[in-house]
């Protein structure tokens, strides 16, 4: 069982639903109706969706600055997992996003808690994350990109792999979960 204060959270793709909100502005402002969610096979969206790739980054970039009508939704169960998570330990949510503000406004707004009980750090980068994790003792990261499991592994944090389609391609020794019923299970809510 893990100690509530020893994990923290991706967000894309474990905590929001944002391969949704993509498939979503695709369909509505781009007239994009043959993706399905299914079909998003690997992490970079270019290499498994026939999208002309200058339409997939201005998507992905209305994404990380918060510049779509469509709402983002989160993972089902997130929410409810996270408040319980929240009355133990002050939650931590790293991104790689590059831009803190649109995110957090968005984190805050599905978990209306004290602002203290959540924190959320973005480093812009995959391999930032290490460095924020080791320097505040986490020892569980929840993620759903393969190769950043493998990146936190060699920085002696224990990736859990948020199954999702973009990561079912390689074999790895992580272990994995599929829903926040699953993480709740895992963490064990009566330590600290």
């Amino acid at each position: 069982m893990i100690t509530p204060g020893h994990i923290a959270f991706d967000i894309d793709g474990v905590f929001a639903n944002t391969m949704a909100l993509f498939l979503e502005i695709a369909r509505r402002d781009y007239g994009i109706n043959h993706i399905r969610y299914e079909d998003i096979t690997e992490y970079f969206l270019e290499e498994c969706l026939d999208i002309d790739p200058e339409i997939i980054r201005v998507i992905i970039n209305r994404i990380l600055e918060g510049d779509f009508e469509t709402e983002l939704k989160p993972i089902d169960g997130a929410v409810e997992v996270l408040a319980e998570f929240a009355e133990a330990q002050p939650l931590l949510f790293v991104t790689a996003r590059p831009q803190l503000s649109p995110i957090k406004e968005w984190v805050h707004r599905m978990l209306p808690l004290k602002p203290f009980g959540i924190e959320v750090i973005a480093t812009g980068t995959f391999e930032g994350k290490a460095d924020v994790l080791d320097a505040r003792g986490i020892q569980y990261f929840v993620e759903d990109c393969l190769e950043t499991c493998f990146m936190l592994s060699e920085h002696a944090i224990t990736p859990i792999l948020f199954r999702q389609p973009w990561n079912r391609s390689s074999p790895h020794p992580f272990r994995e979960v599929g829903s926040w019923a699953e993480i709740r299970a895992l963490v064990n809510l009566h330590s600290s």
